[in-house]
């Protein structure tokens, strides 16, 4: 693995050969939808329709660019607390260059950031959650390997442009009225209830929402 030039951006061969590939492709799908380039992106990720979402930041907004299938996550609906359950996390978390992985076992990685500061806070356990490539998954969202060789890119040109971090929000659902009623027999309805302001707050503005803690929670 080599250090990019910019923010020490990991990188590799194999990552720079996907970027040659596919960056043009992603450049000339940008410019048809409006985009002069990257500035700032926005990643959120819904796991009842098994979409991740990549958003553009387009003057002081930001617009839907591109959604990707999840090829797999592990363990259904509901966040993951602790090493070995088996299950795939729900919240806010925060991406910095130094979680770009180019030479993963799983072809191209990100790591998502688990645990984040309240989860570290309330005692949650495991590390290494990625979204990768090869379609295989025990608590990671993978992808296959050509949705993974966007993303990826995505994310790096963000940072080689300037970019210091980028919030990932991982949903069950859209946390609209008739998806929170539709899901309110399950057992996570407490939790949710607590991720619902955060994505209310991008729904409104289409700005990604920086949680603080209060009390035990998120708060915005």
């Amino acid at each position: 693995m080599v250090i990019g030039p910019k923010h020490d951006l990991p990188d590799s061969k194999r990552a720079s050969d996907v970027r040659f590939n596919v960056w043009p492709k992603l450049q000339m799908e940008l410019s048809n939808k409006g985009f002069k380039t990257i500035t700032s992106i926005y990643i959120r990720i819904f796991k009842d329709q098994n979409a991740l979402e990549v958003w553009v930041k387009n003057g002081p907004t930001y617009k839907l660019f591109k959604t990707y299938e999840i090829c797999y996550y592990s363990g259904n609906l509901g966040t993951k607390t602790k090493s070995g359950d088996n299950k795939s996390p729900e919240g806010f978390y925060t991406i910095e260059p130094k979680q770009l992985n180019p030479v993963s076992n799983y072809y191209l990685a990100i790591n998502v950031g688990y645990p984040n500061k309240l989860e570290r806070l309330k005692g949650y356990t495991g590390d290494a959650i990625m979204i990768h490539g090869h379609c295989a998954s025990i608590g990671c969202y993978a992808m296959t390997d050509p949705r993974i060789e966007e993303i990826y890119t995505l994310v790096y040109k963000a940072f080689e442009g300037g970019q210091q971090k980028v919030n990932l929000d991982i949903f069950p659902f859209r946390m609209d009225a008739a998806h929170m009623s539709f899901y309110a027999h399950q057992p996570y309805t407490a939790f949710w209830k607590t991720l619902k302001p955060g994505y209310d707050r991008f729904e409104k503005t289409h700005v990604p929402a920086d949680y603080h803690i209060k009390g035990n929670e998120y708060a915005f």
